[in-house]
């Protein structure tokens, strides 16, 4: 008999250790536009569902104390797309910035834009200041919003931002790129979850993903929700992570 959503979220919940919840969550949310064409739908009406899917993932990853939720809304890649596409997804973005901000600084979390903000329209980028500055001393869960993002991209800048400042190659550290990363206080990535069935991570945190566990489902963006986030988090609570040590190694403390 298949268990009912509500007792496999039950049960999920019993399984989770409290003790080993990922501090820092990376989502590749795709799968929109197949979930639209699915139901016979426009790809912006996936977009859309895809917007509202957002809030329910972050509400319940900061009750589980997750620190912080890094979302790729938008790489450098997807200027590519059809004009009309990008157009919609700059529409939604900035709605759901002001739509969602008094809904998430009321829940206590903190807000913040990554990528290559200059090359966004100036409105997106004021309405996103405004929502990190209301909710910067809130005490949850931080959600970074990957907009015009790309983990070469932001490599790149890093390294044009430590020429610029005259350091010399000598001085050029792993720690020193970290501190020019486009938010240097972000820790790295301990759960990479990717939606709908691709297996791979698309130019998405490469630095700070280094030594992520990467979590691949089958399940479209829209569809994802608690119960997914709860598989997913189970996933890498029962994986091993050696960061280059041997299992004997991790046993001793």
């Amino acid at each position: 008999m298949t268990e009912n959503r509500e007792t496999l979220r039950a049960r999920l919940l019993q399984e989770v250790d409290t003790g080993k919840i990922p501090a820092h969550i990376g989502i590749i949310m795709d799968g929109n536009g197949r979930w639209a064409k699915n139901l016979g739908k426009t790809r912006i009406h996936g977009h859309q569902e895809g917007a509202r899917r957002v809030k329910t993932v972050v509400r319940f990853a900061n009750d589980l104390g997750v620190k912080h939720v890094s979302l790729y809304a938008f790489s450098v890649e997807n200027w590519a797309r059809p004009s009309f596409e990008v157009s919609a997804l700059m529409r939604l973005i900035r709605a759901y910035i002001v739509r969602e901000r008094n809904d998430l600084h009321a829940e206590g979390v903190k807000f913040r834009l990554l990528g290559r903000l200059e090359e966004l329209a100036p409105e997106i980028v004021r309405q996103a200041d405004i929502s990190t500055e209301l909710m910067k001393n809130n005490p949850g869960l931080s959600l970074n919003l990957c907009i015009n993002y790309g983990g070469r991209a932001e490599i790149v800048d890093a390294v044009k931002k430590i020429i610029g400042r005259g350091y010399t190659a000598d001085q050029i550290t792993e720690e020193l790129i970290s501190q020019h990363l486009y938010w240097p206080e972000l820790p790295d990535v301990d759960l990479m979850i990717r939606t709908s069935g691709e297996m791979r991570t698309s130019n998405f945190h490469l630095w700070r993903g280094a030594y992520a566990e990467l979590y691949f489902t089958p399940v479209l963006w829209p569809d994802f929700d608690d119960v997914e986030l709860l598989q997913a988090i189970l996933a890498y609570q029962n994986r091993e992570r050696r960061f280059g040590k041997i299992s004997e190694q991790l046993s001793k403390g």
